[in-house]
């Protein structure tokens, strides 16, 4: 588990006004190093195809039981096990037996490059957009200095939670800091506060570990 802690500062239905306040947040810390990635479960097979078409450039990963292919060498496993990109998805239903839902994923990659295009394809799938490697300021009314190994700002699509563990009808938007736990109390949450302030925004809810 990484060292940081989200906290929620925005919630909608619309998927489109999510990304442009998460998008408020990230220009906020932009830097030259600053990446993202996207991320989806997709339930059905059908799911599956039609992300196949629409953003054929992530990896696609079945489901796998623990030690189900123990003892299996790599390549005589599925390629969807394996993980396979947008060509390499299987037509046949049949190859789906076991494997749903399916992960889509796409990291690593230039701020911008593949935000709008996720969005629009993530439907009523749960799913995440981070920022990450983003840089936050000082803020000495506070006494705080910035930090950028734990900024980042996460966009989850029909979830509660980035780890998609509370599904949801909206999208939520978290700013994350690092976590300084001392007494069961985060120390680093004013920061938090402070940062969704600069945007226009407020903390909404507790934090999250991530």
């Amino acid at each position: 588990m990484s060292n940081d802690i989200g906290y929620p500062v925005f919630r909608t239905p619309d998927p489109a006004l999510a990304l442009s306040t998460a998008r408020r947040l990230v220009e906020f810390g932009l830097w030259e190093y600053s990446e993202v990635s996207a991320f989806a479960l997709l339930p059905s097979v059908a799911e599956v195809l039609r992300m196949a078409k629409e953003l054929p450039q992530g990896w696609f990963q079945g489901h796998e039981e623990y030690g189900e292919f123990d003892g299996v060498p790599w390549r005589e496993r599925p390629g969807l096990v394996i993980g396979v990109q947008g060509a390499g998805v299987p037509a046949d239903p049949s190859a789906y037996d076991g494997r749903l839902p399916v992960q889509w994923a796409l990291g690593d990659l230039p701020v911008g490059r593949i935000e709008d295009a996720f969005t629009a394809a993530v439907g009523r799938n749960q799913g995440a957009i981070n920022w990450v490697t983003l840089s936050w300021p000082d803020a000495p009314e506070l006494d705080f200095l910035g930090e950028s190994k734990h900024a980042e700002v996460t966009l989850v699509f029909n979830s509660r939670t980035r780890h998609l563990e509370e599904p949801a009808d909206d999208h939520t938007v978290l700013v994350h800091v690092r976590s300084v736990l001392i007494d069961g109390e985060q120390r680093r949450e004013p920061y938090a506060h402070w940062l969704a302030e600069q945007v226009g925004l407020t903390i909404i809810g507790p934090g999250q570990r991530c």
